[in-house]
């Protein structure tokens, strides 16, 4: 069995999902439908289920599943036990403004906890950034939100959040259960600075192209909704604060909370962070 292959079924299992699985690993989905079939011939066993309603793993997938987690994870360990023997053992990762996401700590201590001999920089970016310094070079590694311009980049969704309007807790709206876009299409929103990759603004001003302050981090945000009384935008999880209110938009797809890095990148620290971010977002530790 190739290394290859049982990234290729892990990645199924987890998803569930051949297109999901094939999006996740960046090839088509045909391929990796036929590298499936043969680990079944190579093994004798079939390893999923497949049906109208969806996929799921047989006894025979759950126990290799258990097997090649298990390989995959030794030989995740021998490369940055290399890495780190070499010298190079430093990796710099990007956070996206605020940085108050719980389980960003719990990515840090289970990064933490599975290579202690590595050093971790972090580089916490303005708003005007999503890929949080991967285009400009200066980190391996980014734990973002979406979206924006991916060329160049590998991207691999965590998690969705909910997200809604951000106003002062006086304003006439702050007491609906939820509202849409359109009923804030005459209000003042905020602006993200000049030369902003358009995808980012295009997401969070829902679509359009909107007049207000223009703000650079997230405190700015708030700032700017509690002074002015604009529109701000932020999940719906997140405390809002004092004097302020957040209400549900139900017509706002979810962000995208992300990680990224360079498609050509082959250093093993960030592959690594890639698969225990992708573990810990998912309950797993």
């Amino acid at each position: 069995m190739e290394l290859r292959t049982l990234r290729y079924f892990v990645a199924v299992a987890d998803e569930l999902h051949f297109g999901r699985a094939a999006a996740r690993l960046h090839i088509s989905q045909p391929p990796l439908s036929r590298a499936i079939q043969r680990l079944e011939n190579d093994l004798g066993a079939v390893l999923f289920e497949r049906s109208s309603a969806g996929v799921a793993l047989t006894p025979a997938g759950a126990v290799l599943l258990d097997e090649a987690r298990g390989l995959l994870d030794q030989v995740e360990r021998a490369r940055v036990r290399v890495a780190v023997a070499s010298g190079v053992a430093v990796l710099t990762v990007g956070l996206l403004g605020d940085s108050g996401d719980p389980l960003v700590a719990r990515l840090a201590d289970a990064y933490r906890l599975r290579h202690p001999d590595v050093e971790v920089r972090v580089r916490e970016t303005e708003l005007a950034d999503p890929t949080c310094g991967l285009n400009a070079g200066v980190v391996d590694v980014a734990l973002t939100r979406g979206p924006f311009d991916e060329t160049g980049l590998v991207v691999r969704e965590l998690r969705a959040d909910p997200v809604g309007a951000l106003l002062r807790d006086d304003d006439p709206l702050a007491g609906r259960g939820s509202l849409k876009l359109a009923d804030l299409v005459d209000r003042r929103w905020f602006r993200f600075p000049e030369g902003t990759d358009s995808r980012w603004p295009g997401y969070w001003n829902g679509g359009e192209v909107r007049e207000g302050p223009v703000v650079r981090a997230v405190e700015e945000c708030r700032q700017a909704v509690l002074w002015n009384g604009t529109v701000g935008m932020t999940l719906v999880d997140h405390p809002p604060g004092a004097g302020l209110a957040v209400v549900p938009l139900v017509d706002m797809q979810p962000s995208p909370v992300v990680v990224a890095w360079r498609g050509a990148e082959a250093n093993p620290l960030v592959q690594s962070f890639v698969r225990v971010a992708a573990a810990v977002y998912r309950g797993r530790r």
